[in-house]
């Protein structure tokens, strides 16, 4: 029986995917279930499996663009999986390999030159195989030997091509879309970090016993701007045509990289969790980046992005609006430094904060606002996101 495989439909509006790559070659014998191939569309790179067992005839390229609902392979049923006998195997067995007569084994001797640059370049005899007659140690084995020992810097000039993948490719056009289509701008802060540290030093332990998760930075960072974004409902607002929209819930975009590149996954109606569902969602979404499985509408309909370029090591970023988002946090690497606290300098962790805006919609007292709102919160936890005193912190934690 011929199986035909076709195409799936990434998701609405999309005709067209790009073969990312092919996980099996021509005429493999491949299982049911089994990953095949991953194809590019402009929203998400989506995996393809085996429907049944068979052997596989590869019907498109990798990097060709093909049709949603176009046959990608055909899987032969009635072929069985090949079963290989290791009695075939060409390979001598130790009873059966040719013993050298005496008169066969050669020696390694030197002719005078190769004696010469042996000496003078500091190169073993064991380590040259001779090319002359009855294995003599030939000047041009030497040189070579030298070659292999010490190669020569090269000065190549070469270059390689790769053509953009079909995300990739969407990608660019919607960050170039970005630079023309808003009036974007960036606002800086700095946040002491110092609170949560302690928080995190004397719960994590019993947040990951009780939950499973870590106890991170992104719970206090999300419930931070939950808290913002209501004092300051038009940086949780988008543009559509010659109307604003004001969104009264806050789905917080998560950016996380994976394999595939940057992925965004949206965690709903964060004002309703608490931190435990906070951790775990972000722990949920980033699994499933991670393994290639994350869909299309985990990651649409975001209110607000926060992107954590601290990860990689970065100390400072504007970040770029991700569409059509009016706003997004970007936070940095934590570095301890000189502060001046209550008339002393004094060593805290501080991190960077950037808040990218677009200013048709929002203005500078907002996002000046916002930023400083965040600032308030996470240097103050305990009053804003704990109930004001440190006895509910293990209730808040759900300890």
């Amino acid at each position: 029986m011929i199986i035909k495989v076709k195409v799936p439909s990434p998701g609405e509006s999309i005709t067209e995917v790009e073969v990312a790559s092919w996980l099996v070659k021509d005429g493999d014998y491949v299982s049911r279930n089994q990953v095949i191939a991953e194809i590019d569309s402009d929203k998400a790179t989506l995996e393809i499996s085996a429907e049944e067992n068979g052997v596989i005839s590869l019907m498109a390229e990798k990097g060709k663009r093909i049709q949603v609902g176009d046959i990608i392979c055909i899987i032969d049923t009635s072929k069985k999986k090949p079963i290989y006998n290791n009695k075939n195997s060409k390979e001598l067995d130790f009873h059966e390999k040719k013993i050298p007569k005496e008169q066969d084994i050669i020696k390694k001797i030197p002719s005078p030159a190769s004696k010469k640059i042996l000496s003078e370049k500091n190169i073993s005899i064991e380590s040259i195989h001779g090319t002359g007659k009855q294995g003599r140690i030939t000047k041009k084995d030497c040189l070579l030997a030298e070659e292999w020992i010490n190669p020569k810097t090269s000065m190549s000039r070469a270059k390689k091509v790769t053509p953009l993948s079909s995300l990739r490719r969407k990608l660019s056009e919607r960050l170039v879309s970005v630079k023309n289509q808003t009036a974007m701008l960036t606002t800086f802060n700095e946040v002491n970090i110092q609170e949560i540290f302690l928080i995190r030093k004397k719960y994590k332990d019993m947040f990951k016993d009780k939950h499973g998760v870590n106890l991170g930075f992104m719970s206090f960072f999300t419930l931070s701007c939950v808290r913002a974004l209501k004092l300051y409902p038009d940086v949780n607002a988008m543009i559509s045509g010659s109307e604003k929209i004001n969104f009264e819930y806050y789905d917080i975009s998560i950016a996380i990289s994976g394999p595939k590149g940057l992925m965004v996954p949206v965690v709903r109606n964060a004002e309703n969790l608490s931190f435990r569902g906070i951790e775990q969602e972000i722990h949920r979404l980033s699994t499933r980046v991670r393994d290639g499985k994350i869909t299309i509408d985990e990651m649409t309909g975001g209110t607000f992005t926060i992107t954590n370029g601290g990860v990689f090591g970065s100390m400072l970023s504007t970040p770029i609006i991700n569409p059509p988002q009016s706003a997004i946090l970007g936070i940095h690497k934590i570095v301890e430094r000189p502060v001046v606290i209550n008339g002393s300098i004094e060593i805290r962790p501080i991190m960077y904060l950037a808040l990218s805006y677009d200013h048709r919609i929002i203005d500078g007292r907002e996002s000046v606002g916002f930023l400083v709102s965040v600032k308030e919160t996470i240097e103050n936890p305990i009053k804003f996101l704990m109930e004001g005193s440190e006895n509910n912190i293990r209730k808040i934690l759900e300890l």
